[in-house]
């Protein structure tokens, strides 16, 4: 139950406010952001939540903004965390930036937003396209509807009925993205697989899906046994079409979809992982006139694979001018905002490898922190119909009273993380070969 929700900027200034109940004053918020600064003065992590003087400050930050809710009473902390940040997609797909200037030139429309996904400090509709269906942005148009959507006060909030399509279709797309940190002696420090089921459905009526995979815990639980590889997943997190239960009893994945686009399912794998692209490199440096730079690249996947717009980002120092460069397949050109030369592959094909040379000019006046710098190589990949987890669909059941037939289409990619770094020896005058974990 929450009392108060509110947008701030950094300074801790409220943009836009909206009491639900009058057991807090809106004068907490101006507190929020003296007690955060008093927290990390004390050498403290800030957590999302915290309480002071008998009110729970619970909070998310997006960009250059803080979205808090207030509350006074014993309240489902997750369950206001959750909120703030369904609050903020539903700002992103109104507005499509969710920054001071959109919420400054939008101000009627998300009073009405605050009105509708919550009532009294309980949370309501949060589903977007639900919401646009009633709360549009063409303020210019005169139109009132009096009834809200059906789907508002149906048990199934986040889709309409009346739905029709003349042919009916659901895309499924398993995304898995590599998280990966190799330190300067080849081995794997850390790896993680983080994935997400992301489904656009043109189905018509009220259809029920039912997804299978190559669940580990529902071939053990069910005392089956799996013609292929299975995998243990962790973190798993739903949409809120799902019946939680019936995954709980037996790792069904059942549900009734929202109409489009939606992330159906995420979760997380921390099995070891071998890197997918391997990327070494040696530098000799000439007393401090130039700098030269030899960098290999390996694809460790099958041949039948092929990863796609592949992208090295290779650090060089910050005052290295005159870049000339020779690769053996491949463009590569000098990034100097980014204190780096990014060698781009269109196309990788399994076990293949390449070559290149970078060469460039120094200042006659050697820096000793410019050499021991060491920044990581960052790889940036995709390679589609390829999992490296090795999840499969099983089948996608599709059933409808009126009894229609559906096309689903599945589709895998793998691709990097927001961290995938080699941090491979840069030694001066050195050139190391080093082989992965």
């Amino acid at each position: 139950m929450t009392s108060l929700i509110a947008i701030l900027d950094l300074k801790g200034k409220p943009l836009i406010q909206r009491s639900y109940r009058d057991d807090v004053s809106a004068s907490h918020i101006e507190r929020f952001l003296p007690l955060i600064l008093e927290i990390e003065e004390e050498g403290q992590q800030v957590t999302p939540c915290f309480t002071s003087q008998g009110v729970n400050f619970m909070h998310i930050r997006h960009s250059n903004l803080y979205l808090l809710a207030l509350s006074k009473r014993n309240t489902n902390a997750a369950e206001i965390i959750l909120f703030l940040h369904r609050l903020s997609s539903v700002l992103i797909e109104y507005f499509k930036e969710l920054e001071e200037e959109s919420i400054r030139d939008n101000f009627v429309i998300i009073y009405e937003l605050f009105d509708e996904m919550m009532d009294f400090g309980y949370p309501q509709t949060t589903e977007s396209k639900i919401l646009q269906e009633y709360i549009t942005q063409e303020s210019y148009k005169l139109e009132v509807q009096v009834r809200p959507p059906p789907a508002v006060t149906n048990a199934v909030s986040w889709r309409s009925e009346g739905i029709r399509y003349r042919k009916n279709e659901v895309f499924l797309d398993v995304i898995e993205s590599v998280n990966m940190l190799v330190n300067a002696n080849g081995s794997v420090i850390r790896s993680e697989i983080l994935g997400s089921v992301k489904m656009k459905c043109y189905l018509s009526g009220m259809p029920e899906l039912r997804l299978g995979l190559n669940d580990k815990v529902m071939f053990e639980n069910t005392g089956r046994t799996s013609r292929g590889k299975s995998i243990e997943m962790e973190d798993v997190k739903f949409h809120q079409c799902v019946r939680l239960s019936r995954f709980e009893n037996d790792r069904t994945i059942s549900f009734i979809p929202p109409d489009g686009e939606f992330e159906l399912m995420s979760y997380r794998l921390s099995t070891p992982v071998k890197p997918l692209i391997w990327v070494e490199a040696s530098v000799e440096s000439h007393k401090g006139s130039r700098i030269e730079y030899t960098v290999k690249v390996k694809a460790h996947f099958k041949r039948r694979s092929t990863a796609n717009n592949v992208e090295i980002y290779v650090p060089v120092p910050d005052d290295a001018d005159g870049p000339k460069f020779r690769a053996s397949t491949g463009s590569v050109h000098y990034a100097p905002d980014k204190s780096a030369f990014v060698w781009k592959i269109k196309q990788l094909g399994g076990s293949r490898e390449f070559l290149m040379r970078a060469h460039f000019g120094l200042p006659s006046v050697e820096n000793p922190e410019t050499v021991e710098k060491r920044a990581p190589i960052t790889v940036k990949f995709e390679i589609p119909y390829f999992t490296v987890s090795g999840i499969q669909v099983r089948y996608l059941k599709i059933v409808e009273k009126s009894g229609y037939q559906a096309l689903p289409w599945v589709r895998y990619i793998t691709q990097h993380g927001d961290d995938y770094s080699l941090r491979t020896a840069l030694e001066k005058g050195s050139a190391p070969i080093v082989q992965p974990a």
